[in-house]
């Protein structure tokens, strides 16, 4: 009683049910769509204002680049777009060499995209174009697809070498294939409003799956930097294959090749440090990887390294523009799978960077547009053989920090490369590979610096950090595609899993409060006495709602099924023991025929005492410590037809132990699916349900008040008489709603109590 005072100290509250709810509010019907409306719909789609807002969306430079303000931005992307094309032309030309592809076809991918993204993209920031990620996916499909082995010609009849010419014709048409199917992967997702579907891949997934790409990358340039000839292993375990052939081949190091990439390496990393350390002083960062390549391919020129040391150089850069040729649709079945691949990959790595910068300038990326455009530079840039494209962080922090603040600056950037594939490129036909593979390797580190999640996961998010290293080692042994696909059903099981294995608690009030939170955790969250609140801290759905089931009933206290099972046997033991008194009865009416007097004594007696419902207590059983469950369905966000199911389950199992189940913080949406489950009946209705707990324990409480009064006895001298009996399922009543206490209350006054009454009235 003390605990039923607590809750109305704050004056009168009043309760409603949802079914009650419902009439106050005047909750509104489900619309379904017309045929007259989606008409209406659509022609208001058609007007001029829609079209123009659908151009602009379509092509955002239309909207920005009327109002760019030219004094105050346009040094400074001038100045970034110098920057990161001096970027673009090393990267570039070392990106082709990780795809496999001649290096111009890097220096392409480096025009293209990057001049198309200026009208389509929605980035202020994002450097678009070669990255090492992406390149490495396309190098081991075409390694796989186009190997070296497949294009061996023999020499006088006897030796047998690789025409590289007709090697590299067959995988630029590959990969302008895989670009293109990209591209048009990306675009559809993008019109069709899938721009969610980078979701999946959460952002341990992401670092742990570029974490492993760096190592194939890595692996892959060794051969570049030992100097030695290694044939293309594909498919899963590819990666130590390839390790281990290159041990095997060690003794065959060429000494010139290693000392040059590492003379190259040590310097890059030496000025990208010092980049680093004194940024905020330099004008802008450093090129040395520019530098690196002018100067080796000034001493390879002049010391003439190929043929005096046996350095391996990129060869002959065609200088000029080539016209666009329609992909081989015929390598479409073979390579969907790997160009979704990219597609998603590539994707996610620019919308992650977009939205970093955008956080921080205060502007928003389009994420279904960015799709779009992201595709576009792919599917246009795959008919004049670029490889596909995403975006590089290391050029973009370049761009922003140089003072880009637009596109422009990717303009200025793809102008760069333009004049050096029509004037500057050829003059790089002597610059060794092993320079571009120091080039590779070096921009690598801040890749490895993402082994420190371990330790930060660690501490943070055990699952997170399972994903992590699942992803890492999967796509190191399966390779980039399968370890791709097995890290995204494995990320996805994680989600499954912690919806099966919740957090389940009983809750409790914090005094003077209306605030109920879980009686482990919180001290002072007290129990409201015969009152059992569980909450879930997941939905429920087929996979975890028989969980749900048994952690209620264990977290009860008592052991339901139990005691319903051994209800039913008494009820059955019972039912014999009626049998057994009709028939001695029917006997001694038999026997008495001659006495017509007691029989209709008996018959009227039978006729005035209507059988009520056995209880627990007349059928000698315990009763359970509480008379109300309510469960808190806030965070409940769905249900399914084996959810309402198992729900119904549970009304039944409890009201068969004389407890009544209440639903606390139901959604209207989940409300709507149960009702449209079938859910609701004459024994479960909306008046079980409530708007919030407190809601629910307050209605509770008022019932027990009311059950407790309309059980005393009517007047004195009828206390300690049959005019005080009451049945035991009076004190627990049955139901949840106040009609069903009432007509409990009806049915269990005898007829000696309904005489004191009337006499008392």
């Amino acid at each position: 009683m003390a605990a039923e005072m607590a809750l109305s100290h704050r004056g009168p509250h009043k309760v409603l049910s949802e079914a009650e709810l419902e009439e106050v509010a005047q909750r509104k019907p489900p619309t379904r769509p017309s045929l007259r409306g989606y008409l209406r719909k659509t022609r208001s789609r058609c007007s001029g204002s829609a079209a123009k807002s659908l151009l602009f969306r379509f092509l955002p430079f239309l909207r920005w680049l009327p109002r760019y303000p030219v004094k105050d931005w346009l040094l400074g992307d001038i100045v970034s777009g110098f920057s990161v094309g001096i970027m673009h032309l090393p990267q570039g030309l070392a990106y082709a060499l990780l795809a496999g592809l001649p290096p111009v076809t890097g220096l392409y991918s480096s025009f293209y995209p990057v001049f198309l993204y200026f009208f389509f993209g929605t980035s202020r920031h994002n450097s678009v174009g070669p990255f090492a990620v992406i390149s490495v996916m396309i190098g081991s499909l075409t390694e796989s697809l186009m190997p070296s082995e497949n294009f061996l010609v023999s020499i006088n009849g006897s030796n047998a070498t690789v025409d590289e010419e007709m090697r590299d014709a067959a995988r630029v048409e590959l990969v302008a294939t895989i670009t293109v199917l990209t591209g048009i992967f990306q675009v559809a997702l993008g019109l069709l409003q899938f721009g969610f579907v980078v979701t999946y891949l959460s952002d341990p997934l992401v670092r742990g799956y570029t974490t492993a790409a760096s190592v194939h990358v890595l692996v892959s340039q060794l051969k570049n930097v030992f100097g030695i000839s290694q044939g293309e292993a594909s498919g899963p375990l590819s990666l130590f294959v390839t390790v281990i052939d290159l041990c095997k081949k060690l003794p065959d190091t060429n000494v010139g090749t290693l000392v040059t990439a590492i003379i190259a390496m040590v310097a890059i990393l030496i000025v990208k440090e010092l980049n680093h350390k004194f940024a905020a002083k330099l004008p802008m960062p450093i090129p040395i990887e520019l530098i690196t390549i002018i100067v080796s391919t000034g001493i390879s020129y002049g010391v003439n390294l190929k043929d005096k040391f046996g350095i391996s150089v990129v060869g002959n850069i065609p200088s000029g523009l080539k016209p666009p040729v329609v992909p081989n649709m015929s390598y479409f079945g073979q390579v969907a799978g790997n160009a979704f691949a990219i597609a998603v990959v590539g994707y996610a790595i620019c919308i992650s960077l977009g939205k970093i910068f955008a956080l921080k300038h205060g502007y928003k990326v389009d994420s279904n547009q960015e799709l779009i455009a992201l595709g576009l530079c792919n599917f246009l840039g795959g008919f004049f053989q670029c490889f596909a494209i995403s975006c590089s962080m290391s050029r973009s922090l370049v761009q922003e920090s140089t003072g880009g603040n637009s596109q422009v600056a990717g303009v200025i950037a793809s102008l760069v490369i333009l004049v050096t594939i029509l004037k500057i490129g050829e003059l790089f036909r002597d610059l060794p590979k092993a320079i571009l593979a120091a080039i590779i390797i070096a921009n690598l580190k801040g890749m490895f610096k993402q082994f420190k999640d371990l330790s930060t996961l660690w501490k943070s998010n055990k699952v997170d950090l399972l994903v992590w290293v699942v992803t890492f080692i999967a796509t190191l042994l399966l390779n980039l595609d399968i370890g791709l696909a097995a890290s995204v059903a494995f990320g996805l099981l994680t989600v499954i899993f912690r919806t099966q294995l919740p957090h389940y608690s009983i809750l409790g009030r914090i005094s003077d409060t209306d605030v109920y939170r879980d009686v482990v955790e919180y001290e002072m969250a007290q129990e409201v006495p015969g009152v059992k609140i569980f909450r879930s801290s997941s939905t429920i759905y087929f996979a975890n709602v028989e969980l749900y089931a048994e952690a209620l009933k264990k977290k009860s206290g008592i052991d339901v099924d139990r005691l319903i099972e051994k209800k039913k046997k008494a009820l059955k033991k019972l039912k014999k023991q009626q049998k057994k008194l009709e028939k001695e009865k029917a006997k001694r009416k038999k026997n008495a025929e001659d006495g017509p007097g007691v029989s209709v004594i008996e018959l009227s007696a039978g006729e005035s005492s209507a059988p009520s419902e056995p209880t627990l207590q007349s059928l000698g059983l315990p009763k359970p410590s509480f008379y109300a469950v309510i469960l808190d369905f806030s965070p409940i966000s769905f249900v399914d037809t084996v959810a309402i199911k198992i729900l119904k389950n549970i009304f039944r199992d409890f009201h068969e132990i004389e407890v009544d189940v209440f639903i606390a913080s139901c959604p209207v949406s989940v409300l709507a699916q149960l009702e449209r489950g079938n859910f609701f009946s004459s024994a479960i209705t909306k008046h079980s349900f409530f708007p919030s707990v407190h809601d629910a324990v307050v209605h509770i409480s008022r019932e027990r008040q009311q059950a407790s009064v309309s059980t005393q006895p009517c007047c004195p001298q009828h206390a300690d008489g049959e005019g005080s009996h009451t049945n035991p399922s009076l004190s627990a009543p049955s139901g949840g709603a106040r009609h069903q206490n009432v007509a409990l209350q009806e049915e269990d006054i005898s007829p000696r109590r309904r005489s004191c009454c009337l006499y008392d009235d």
